[in-house]
Formats: C-alpha cells, sequence, structure tokens
C-alpha cells in the first residue's frame, strides 16, 4: 500500500501536466532532478507516479560498474520499458555514452507524453568521463524537443545538488525536488497509530517506507522491535549497514565518526577522542558527513556568538541503529534478540527524551504562528552552554545562530505517565534568565500532559501531529 507523498506526487503530475500541454511546441520536455537520502523512497515514488501516469515509461537505474556495465543496463532496461519505439535502441544499440544519450531521444514518441527515469544518476556521474556534458548536450539538441518528463535520481546529495551548481553543464537544465523522510503522520496513517505512537515509530524507523512496511499494524514499539529483531535479516536490522556501505569503504574514517557520535558523543573534542583521529582528520570526516547530511553541526541560538558546535546524528532511525543494533548484531546472529530488546528498554526513556527534540522543534517550527502563540516565521532552535550547566530545548527567535530577538523558549517532557509540572516549569523560569531578562513566552511540550500553570504555550502529541 503506497502512503504518503501526495505533496511529490502532486508536483510530479503537474510536471507531466506541462509536458502534455506542450506536445506541438519546440520544446515541451522537463526535467527534475530528485535527491534524498538512500532508501527514503525515492525510487517508489517513481514508480508509483509511472504506475499512475499510465504512459510509456523508462525506468533506468544505474549501479556500480564502469561505462560499458552503464550502457549494458540501460540495454537491458530499454529493451523491459514501454516506450512504442525501443526497436530503434535495442536493435542497433551505440557503445558510446554519448550517442546513447542521443539515441534514447529516438526512442521517445513525439505525440504522446512519456516518462524517462535515471535512477543513481552519481554513479553515471562518477564512473562516465564528461557524462554531464553528453547528458547538457543530449537534453538541448534532443531530449528536450520531445514531449518527455525526464528523471534524474540520486542519493548522494551534495553530487546531486553540484549537477545543478552554476558551473556545471547540466545548470537549471532541470528543477529539483527533494524527497524527505515520510512524517510521523504519514506514518501514523499508515499503521494506524495513536499520536505518541506513531512519533515512537518515527524515532525508531526514521521515516523510511521500508522499515515502517515492517511495524505491525496498530503495534506498540516493543512489538515491532521483537519482531523485527528476531530476524538478523529484517530491514531495521541490515538498513543501516547497507547504506553505509554504499557510502563509505569499510576503512572510512567517516564511520568512525559516526560510530563516536552515535554513541554519544557531542564536541568536536569527544568524537576526537572516542575515534582516535587526529584533528585534520577529524575535521575532513566531519565535513563529509555534513556535505551527505549524515551529520548536523549545530550551535546554539542565543543573542550572543558562540563557536560551541555540537554535531549530531540527522537521520534518527541511523542514531537509533548506531546506539543500538550495530554494537550488538552479535546477538542478533546467534539469536538472541531478547537481549538486545532489554537493552533497549533499560535506556529507551533517556535516548527517545533527546532523540524527539528535532522532530518537536521541526513541528514548532511547521505550527507557528496558531491558536496559542502569536509569534511571527523565524527560527526554532536549542541553547546550551560549554559546561551544559543550562540547556534549554526549544529557543524561538527571528533568525538564528545569532538572533536580534528571542520570542519564546520551551522545554520538551517526553515521559511516560509523568506530566510537565511546576518543577519543571521553575527549571525553565531558571534558564530563561540565562539568555534575557525579558519575560519572553514559556513553552511545555510533553507526551503526558501538562499541569503546570503558567505557560503561555503547551503542546503535546496530538498538537505536534497536526503540524504535518
Amino acid at each position: 500500500m503506497f502512503i504518503g507523498r501526495e505533496r511529490e506526487l502532486g508536483l510530479l503530475e503537474g510536471l507531466l501536466h506541462r509536458v502534455t500541454e506542450g506536445i506541438g511546441d519546440s520544446q515541451p520536455g522537463r526535467c527534475l532532478l530528485v535527491r534524498g537520502r538512500r532508501r527514503i523512497g525515492k525510487s517508489m515514488l517513481a514508480e508509483e507516479f509511472i504506475r499512475r501516469a499510465d504512459v510509456p515509461a523508462l525506468y533506468f537505474s544505474a549501479a556500480d560498474g564502469g561505462p560499458d556495465d552503464h550502457l549494458g543496463r540501460l540495454l537491458e532496461d530499454m529493451a523491459a520499458s514501454t516506450l512504442p519505439d525501443r526497436e530503434v535502441y535495442t536493435e542497433h544499440p551505440p557503445n558510446l555514452w554519448s550517442a546513447a544519450l542521443d539515441a534514447l531521444a529516438q526512442a521517445l514518441p513525439v505525440d504522446q507524453p512519456s516518462i524517462v527515469v535515471m535512477d543513481e544518476v552519481p554513479y553515471l556521474m562518477r564512473d562516465v568521463p564528461g557524462f554531464e556534458g553528453y547528458l547538457q548536450r543530449a537534453w538541448d539538441r534532443f531530449l528536450s524537443r520531445r514531449p518527455v518528463t525526464l528523471l534524474l535520481i540520486g542519493s548522494d546529495l551534495s553530487m546531486m545538488e553540484a549537477l545543478n551548481d552554476y558551473d556545471r553543464p547540466f545548470h537549471q537544465r532541470g528543477t529539483e525536488m527533494v524527497v524527505g523522510p515520510l512524517t510521523p503522520a504519514d506514518i501514523g496513517g499508515m499503521l494506524g497509530l495513536e499520536p505518541a505512537d506513531a512519533f515512537d515509530a518515527a524515532l525508531v524507523t526514521g521515516g523510511l517506507p521500508l522499515l515502517c512496511g515492517e511495524w505491525p499494524s496498530g503495534g506498540s514499539v516493543w512489538d515491532y522491535l521483537t519482531e523485527a529483531l528476531g530476524s538478523p535479516i529484517s530491514a531495521l536490522a541490515v538498513s543501516a549497514e547497507r547504506s553505509l556501505a554504499a557510502e563509505f569503504p569499510p576503512d572510512a574514517q567517516a564511520r568512525k565518526v559516526l560510530t563516536a557520535i552515535g554513541g554519544g558523543e557531542r564536541t568536536f573534542t569527544n568524537i576526537n577522542k572516542s575515534a582516535h583521529l587526529a584533528p585534520s582528520s577529524l575535521n575532513a570526516a566531519l565535513k563529509t558527513l555534513e556535505s551527505k547530511r549524515l551529520v548536523s553541526a549545530d550551535l546554539p541560538l542565543s543573542l550572543r556568538p558562540s563557536k560551541d558546535r555540537r554535531y549530531a546524528i540527522s537521520d534518527s532511525y541511523l542514531r537509533f541503529w548506531l546506539t543500538f543494533i550495530g554494537p550488538n548484531m552479535t546477538e542478533l546472529e546467534r539469536q538472541r534478540p531478547d537481549l538486545v530488546v532489554d537493552r533497549i528498554r533499560r535506556s529507551w526513556t533517556s535516548w527517545r527524551g533527546r532523540a524527539i527534540e528535532p522532530l518537536v522543534r521541526e513541528a514548532l517550527w511547521r505550527l507557528l504562528p496558531d491558536g496559542q502563540l502569536d509569534l511571527g516565521p523565524g527560527a526554532v532552535g536549542s541553547y546550551w552552554t560549554r559546561r551544559n550547566d543550562v540547556e534549554i530545548d526549544i529557543v524561538i527567535a527571528d533568525r538564528a545562530p545569532i538572533a536580534e530577538e528571542l520570542r519564546a523558549i520551551g522545554s520538551i517532557k517526553w515521559r511516560d505517565e509523568a506530566p510537565f509540572d511546576l518543577r519543571d516549569l521553575t527549571s525553565l523560569e531558571n534558564h530563561r534568565s540565562s539568555l534575557t531578562d525579558e519575560p519572553i513566552p514559556l513553552i511545555a511540550v510533553s507526551r503526558s500532559g501538562v499541569t503546570a500553570k503558567r505557560v503561555d504555550g503547551a503542546y503535546g502529541p496530538e498538537e505536534l501531529l497536526s503540524a504535518w
């Protein structure tokens, strides 16, 4: 069952509609550059788009290999396509990539729309010398003159962004779309979960459709973990390792840095101690991880500048895997998932309390202004001191990371059967003085309700879920 992605499908269908309306024009073709993390559902989205469109289509997916390997795969996919003139290509297959892209245009119909998907384009950019130039030439001279919707898909975010850079051949030939994880609302609707449980599922699966597909309908996080960890080849157990193996060789220093951050280290100094790398090597690894959107580097949001940068795993599923599954694969392989589940139970409350924070901040960014707080658009972040004697979960300001105006602060207490109470509010009030002397509004976010009376805004799972 295909769930969610209605916004993305709407954009794709709108693009196809413009192509259809342009039949007879000199350049009716349209190109879209689609990027997103591995296993986020880009290919599934493209397949669903083709299924709904019901027009002639080619789905070509590149893989590791040299130029000839890619050409051979393109020939196979062309033979399996529904393009009416595919024999033009398959009967006389070209042996050069420049000719292959030109010949592709000859297989496309001129009197009806078609769809061409080229998946894992970064492999072609890496393995085929001059590919971007060949693509630009084929698009300008041939492909754009056919009523085709061309989707260029890739999981290497930095390479897909570079494809459209101003100094690259394909600059401004296509528009861009980012495919993110399934939202908590999508997950809740897909799995029949209550709002609080939908957030649990979002934290563990990271919104990856493949992992959500393993979740039992209406089941709790413990139902899911018991079942998924019972198999050492479940998507929950192996997806992270496969994604990392595809992006980094086994001995890559970036893997060491990811493991250190996943283990709870957040500062440069502590990551360096854990990963045992030279500072220059750590800097290079962190830049690589940031470019691939695997790690975020955040600064405290306040009125004063700060260099106290903190690092975090951006993907919630990867964060869960690095904490609980990757280090314990031995237990899964010897068929003792009960040991892993027990270990997760012991640390679940503290891990979830920290992991939920980015989702809460995103929800507030989407919600505000709302019926509780009449705050204008701005930035939502957090604040900490170098010694961690003050940590504020939510800071809302006009901009980040150095604000001119602080608009509200808040605290997140994501506990079972323990509401946000007066003690939590008092602590938040005390921390407010570390940022400002102004009586800015106070926000309480709780999984189990709010009993404190002096808060200006109170948000639970239901209110947060409505952001999506």
